[in-house]
């Protein structure tokens, strides 16, 4: 009984080490598992370890390291955001940044006169107006490609928010000697949100301004059928090259005819924004006979 006894404990113990071993080395092979991790751009394969407590560990790092590494992913994504956004901000700071030093330096010359002071005081505060425009727009800007930026869709009359919106952009046509054209058939209803709809619009429409001639034109037109509504801005301008067509939507991007003031974040947003109320902008032009926008949303 006792040799019996002897026996079993013996072999419960060369079992118990055997598992030990047979655990160690799944163990080991988990770890080599997480360091391969490390080296891979996407997730390599995870053998089948066993059943049990161990096949649930290695199930359950399985799930782990595949949330972390798409955490990994969006927050490299993310980073690489918010470092071209820095960028952009900081080659567009530089040179208001760099006039207003300019300027407080030349004010506190005790040999500057009054007037001189006002006209520096004046294009300091032009240049601070400037970027706290611009920051706005980013911020703007980033909430609409984050999509965090809420639309408060209304039903609204094409032919009136043209309206409401040409107000300020007929003074600009007058000063550049650009005839505006509206033709907005009546009873065209969109949902959309109309402050920033009509932002969109601005956009484009003074875009098409600022690149046409004296004597030129620029005409809004509209169509609406049963699956969606076209609104079409066109002008016959100085037109865009072809080469720079699939960039004007870009942050910043600035065309070679692009004018001095420009800062190249007005056609991003309109694109953003109307991508936000489900449509689509695309752009046709022709260098010396102009640019076609056409808005189509369904």
């Amino acid at each position: 009984m006792a040799a019996v006894l002897a026996s079993v404990l013996i072999i419960i113990f060369l079992v118990d080490i055997i598992e030990k071993r047979k655990t160690e080395k799944q163990i080991d092979d988990l770890i080599s598992y997480i360091t391969k991790v490390q080296d891979y751009s996407s997730l390599p394969e995870m053998q089948k370890i066993s059943e049990g407590r161990m096949g649930i560990l290695q199930s359950e790092i399985y799930k782990v390291i595949t949330i972390l590494l798409e955490q990994y992913s969006s927050e490299h994504d993310q980073k690489k955001y918010m470092s071209d956004m820095m960028s952009d901000i900081s080659h567009q700071f530089k040179t208001p940044l760099t006039a207003i030093s300019l300027m407080n330096e030349l004010l506190m010359n005790e040999t500057v006169g009054d007037e001189q002071r006002l006209e520096y005081t004046g294009k300091i505060d032009a240049q601070i107006n400037k970027m706290t425009w611009l920051l706005k727009s980013l911020l703007t800007l980033s909430q609409l490609e984050a999509g965090v930026l809420e639309m408060k869709a209304e039903k609204a009359e094409l032919n009136k928010l043209i309206i409401d919106l040409s107000e300020p952009l007929l003074i600009m046509a007058e000063v550049a000697e650009v005839e505006y054209i509206c033709s907005i058939p009546d009873r065209i209803v969109l949902s959309v949100d109309i402050h920033w709809f009509k932002e969109a619009l601005s956009n484009i429409i003074k875009n098409c301004i600022e690149h046409t001639n004296k004597g030129g034109f620029v005409r809004i037109s509209a169509s609406q059928n049963n699956l969606h509504t076209s609104i079409v801005i066109e002008d016959n301008g100085k037109g865009i090259e072809k080469e720079h067509l699939p960039h004007i939507f870009e942050r910043f991007y600035k065309a070679g005819n692009s004018s001095h003031d420009s800062v190249g974040i007005g056609l991003a947003m309109a694109r953003q924004i109307i991508r936000a109320h489900d449509g689509k902008i695309e752009v046709e032009s022709e260098i010396g006979k102009g640019t076609k926008f056409t808005i189509s949303l369904y």
